[in-house]
């Protein structure tokens, strides 16, 4: 007994190297993720079955009637019975892979018992598919776990071999032999089958947790790196900051040298050899030209693939990755190594994601500078939309009044122009000092008082201390506008309009008052969120207004409409917060 055990004890080395083996099988870790489908079912239950078979003569054979022991024999005859180690391969497989796998790598190496023979072929071949099928419904009580606990492992690892004992007692003619067979191997079995199953998923779980520890490892350190990056790519541009990048990738690298190119030349290089590696210098390497052509990652595994003709260049290999912005290769970097020995596979992929989230971070900034843009065009449209009916009647007053008084006629024709002066500016301008804006705004009033001298009164009420704080452009006149041609169109007395301009704790708050006839209650909650083209005059003003001042300063800045006990008011807050950063956004452009 205690010699057989000795043997079998052996025999775990090899399954030791088989466990090994396993983890090397392409889509092993589909069976560790439960993610299992008919064709892998089959496809694993065929590995397992053929180590299966492998494992099985790995064992002992033992003569039934002289309990010697012998080993490594192919063909056992009808007095011989094959105690071998497929059964664990078996349990293994129902382990990892459900019920289905153990039972069809089971099958396997029961069939093949079944053809070799022996005195107790039958018991060999329905004890495989019988492992694979209990150890593999056992297993789905712990499906919570990736690999089951090497503990949990050791106990069900012991019912597979005492069902085996029962079967021989039950299958050999000579039941004699048979208890005497069972006394002899049934511990020394019992115990090396739970022992071996219990190594093999501890080694399991020990390989895919090193692999898994410093796979997040590298994950880990690219986010980091890619982090550090941000700074530096923010303006989408990359030969800006060249320089900034490839230091920062010398210093979190372990490689001997970095270089940044675009697709012509060397924007930066850092690191060893850079008295013949020089910034300017094209693009030579045939695979930095594939690398470039294709936007695949390229490794060069020896110096002559570096193409670099100085004789003491420290540099041997590479990985060249290819840069994206919006879909397009715009660059490369190149990690430049001694030895090809330093290339492992885990460069390699750390190369491949680092380049992946550096393209994904400069493709977002061009997408969000784009919308910048995008919106800022959008800004400038409404900006620029002067109204029709304003036009043509300061045209027909300018005329009326060159017949009665060319002084009045001519004063108006210069406050036009400055009108439209100011509209021109503003296409071009998101902010301009509140000055600037009252300017533009006291040139329609006087063009307006000069069409209704007797029926407009305005009334002003503003902090001089805050007359060079920039505000959107075009947003007092719309409102000031607004007042004439729908709060004050049906008063026949003197219509008032008050202008109040301020400091409060919020930031600066902007309102428009008239005494005409209030906004009609069914469009208080609307106005200003959609366009009225059916009202008189340019019924989109207020809505042309309202965008603009939430795509300039955010939605805390928006028009706020109340009708007071006559009249109306349209009022506006510039917050602290958005103004500073509006006013940062101004002066970058310009």
């Amino acid at each position: 007994m205690i010699e057989l055990m000795v043997i079998l004890l052996e025999r775990i080395g090899l399954l030791l190297l088989v466990a090994f083996m396993l983890t090397q099988i392409p889509g092993f870790r589909s069976l560790l993720d439960r993610d299992i489908a008919w064709d892998t079912v089959f496809y694993h239950a065929l590995i397992f079955g053929v180590m299966g078979i492998l494992g099985a003569h790995t064992g002992v054979i033992i003569d039934q009637e002289t309990l010697v022991i012998d080993s490594w024999k192919l063909t056992v005859s009808d007095h011989e019975i094959l105690i071998g180690s497929g059964m664990v391969i078996v349990m293994i497989a129902g382990l990892l892979g459900g019920p289905y796998v153990g039972l069809g790598s089971g099958l396997i190496v029961g069939l093949y018992m079944a053809y070799i023979g022996g005195g107790a072929w039958v018991a060999n071949s329905l004890i495989n598919p019988f492992a694979g099928l209990i150890t593999g419904w056992t297993g789905q009580f712990f499906s919570d776990e990736r690999v089951i606990a090497p503990v949990k492992a050791l106990f069900i690892g012991m019912f597979p071999p005492v069902l085996y004992m029962g079967m021989i007692l039950m299958f050999i003619p000579d039941q004699q032999a048979g208890i005497e067979i069972v006394n002899h191997i049934g511990i020394p079995l019992v115990i090396t089958n739970a022992i071996a199953l219990a190594i093999i998923t501890m080694m399991i779980r020990s390989a895919l947790k090193e692999t898994e520890r410093e796979a997040a490892l590298e994950t880990n350190r690219a986010l980091s790196i890619a982090e550090k990056t941000l700074p530096h790519l923010k303006d989408a541009t990359l030969d800006r900051n060249a320089t900034a990048m490839a230091d920062l990738l010398y210093e979190e690298l372990d490689a001997a040298a970095i270089a940044i190119a675009d697709q012509h030349k060397v924007l930066s290089f850092v690191g060893e050899g850079e008295d013949h590696h020089q910034v300017g210098d094209p693009i030579k390497m045939r695979l930095s030209q594939i690398a470039l052509n294709t936007g695949e990652i390229q490794v060069a595994y020896n110096q002559s693939e570096l193409q670099c003709l100085h004789e003491s260049c420290p540099l041997q290999t590479a990985i060249m990755v290819p840069i994206y912005r919006s879909r397009e290769v715009i660059g490369l970097i190149n990690l430049y190594f001694k030895h090809s020995q330093q290339i492992r596979a885990v460069e390699v992929e750390l190369a491949r994601g680092l380049g992946t989230i550096i393209s994904n971070q400069l493709s977002g900034f061009e997408a969000e500078r784009m919308k910048e843009l995008l919106k800022e065009a959008e800004i400038r449209n409404l900006q620029a939309q002067i109204n029709p009916h304003f036009l043509f009647n300061t045209f027909n007053l300018i005329h009326s009044l060159m017949r009665v008084d060319h002084e009045e006629a001519r004063r108006i024709l210069v406050r036009f122009s400055q009108y439209m002066r100011a509209n021109l500016n503003i296409a071009s301008k998101s902010l301009i000092p509140l000055k600037e804006e009252l300017d533009h705004v006291n040139a329609y009033l006087d063009i307006v008082k000069a069409r209704f001298p007797d029926r407009l009164k305005i009334m002003k009420n503003i902090d001089e201390s805050i007359m060079d704080v920039l505000i959107p452009s075009a947003t007092l006149q719309p409102l000031v506008e607004n007042c004439i041609q729908h709060g004050l169109k049906e008063v026949t007395y003197e219509g008032v309009i008050d202008i109040h301009i301020g400091r409060t704790l919020d930031g600066i708050t902007i309102e428009v008052t008239d005494n005409g006839i209030g906004f009609p209650e069914s469009l208080l909650k609307t106005i200003g969120q959609q366009p009225y083209s059916d009202r008189t005059g340019n019924g989109t003003a207020l809505y042309n207004v309202n965008e603009r001042l939430k795509g300039l300063l955010g939605d805390e800045s928006q028009l706020t409409f109340r009708n007071l006990q006559e009249g109306s008011s349209v009022s506006f807050t510039i917050p602290i917060e958005e103004y500073a950063k509006a006013v940062r956004k101004e002066r970058e452009v310009h």
